[in-house]
Formats: structure tokens, C-alpha cells, sequence
């Protein structure tokens, strides 16, 4: 009995001996590591304990917006705000009639007010009479245009619609060297004494330049 007592004493008394030793052994490895034994270790494992890593951030510039991009994009809110449409809808639109405008030698403004009073900006808009889209083409009378771009379905293409009615409008201008009576001849009032569809147009357009002449003014600081 006391044989195997002492035998167990003694085992447990060599455990604890060895926990000491490894726990010594341990300190000796630990310890030079923050001091002159860092320097031993390879530089990269050195410098990921003791340095954060940092990342140099570029320069962020800014975007300025050009005039012609404060332009289009005032007006877009102002249509969109007005005729409650959504602000990608109107931008897409502006953006076809500045293009439209450039390519036939047509202010944009007007292309856009002509857009407000024929179809409040709904690109899906269809008359009794059969005039369809943004500027309410009339297919039967501009048949050569229409066919060459896919046909009377396309015209409820934005980009379609605006290319085409913009193409009317500028040879109506030409024929007649008079913009009011070309817009009366695009609501088919040639006739009509008042001019009163140009003089909706007008108003509109007149809007619209407001906001183009306030893009215009030095943006401050």
C-alpha cells in the first residue's frame, strides 16, 4: 500500500518537472523575440509583426462638370420634375435630342420643347389620328424616313422618334426659312391663324433656355 502511494507521488512529482522544463524552454525561444532576436527572422516576418502594412491611396480629383454636362443635367431635372417622368427616361431623351441637334443643325432646346407639347415625354404615345411617339410622327406622310429605320413601330423607339422628327423639323425650317411656320407645319396648323402651337413651343423652349443660360453662369467654389 504505501509502495504504491509513493509510486504515484513520485510519478506526479516527474510531470510537474517536465511542465516547469517546457515552460522554461519556451520563455528562452519568446523572450529574445522582442529584442535582439527579432532581428534574426527573416525581414518579411519582422516587418508583418512590428509594421502595419500600408496603402498608398491615389489622388481622388474630383469630377467637374463640363457646361454642356451642367446643362443637359439641369434640364433633365427640370423635365423630369415637371412632367414627372423618371430622371433616366429624360436624361436618355435630352442626350438623343443635343445628338439629333448636332447632326441636323437644329437647337436641341426646340427638338425638346416640341417633345413636351406634343407628348409630355411619353415615348409610347399614340394618337387617333395614328401619330406615334416622343414628337408624334405621323408615319402615312413621312413614309421614306420611317421605313428606312424599321418601320411604324420603331417611331416608339426614343432615339427613332427623336432622329426622324428632328429630320422634319429641320426640312420644314429650311422650306420655309421661318421657324414659327415650320413648327405650324409640323402640327399640321399650317393654316391656322393664331399660330398657336408655335407659340406653346416658344413658351416652352423659352423655359428650357433658362436653365441653359443659368448652366452657363461660373460655378462658385
Amino acid at each position: 500500500m504505501v509502495v504504491s502511494v509513493l509510486g504515484r507521488a513520485y510519478a506526479g512529482a516527474k510531470s510537474l518537472l517536465a511542465l516547469i522544463g517546457l515552460a522554461t524552454l519556451g520563455g528562452l525561444f519568446l523572450v529574445p523575440l522582442a529584442g535582439e532576436g527579432m532581428k534574426a527572422l527573416p525581414v518579411p516576418f519582422g516587418e508583418a509583426i512590428l509594421e502595419p502594412a500600408t496603402v498608398a491611396a491615389g489622388s481622388m480629383e474630383p469630377h467637374i462638370d463640363t457646361a454642356l454636362e451642367r446643362e443637359q443635367r439641369l434640364l433633365t431635372e427640370f423635365i423630369a420634375k415637371r412632367y414627372r417622368v423618371s430622371d433616366a427616361a429624360v436624361a436618355s431623351y435630352v442626350a438623343a435630342a443635343y445628338r439629333a441637334g448636332e447632326q441636323y443643325s437644329v437647337d436641341p432646346l426646340l427638338i425638346l420643347a416640341v417633345m413636351a407639347v406634343e407628348s409630355r415625354y411619353n415615348p409610347v404615345a399614340e394618337s387617333t389620328l395614328g401619330a406615334k411617339g416622343l414628337m408624334q410622327i405621323m408615319p402615312k406622310y413621312h413614309l421614306e424616313k420611317v421605313m428606312d429605320r424599321g418601320g411604324a413601330e420603331a417611331l416608339l423607339e426614343p432615339e427613332v422618334n427623336i432622329e426622324i422628327g428632328t429630320q422634319i423639323l429641320r426640312e420644314y425650317q429650311r422650306r420655309f426659312r421661318d421657324t414659327e411656320t415650320a413648327l405650324q407645319m409640323y402640327a399640321g396648323a399650317f393654316d391656322e391663324p393664331t399660330s398657336q402651337y408655335a407659340a406653346k413651343v416658344f413658351a416652352e423652349r423659352a423655359r428650357l433656355e433658362f436653365l441653359r443660360q443659368k448652366a452657363k453662369k461660373p460655378q462658385s467654389a
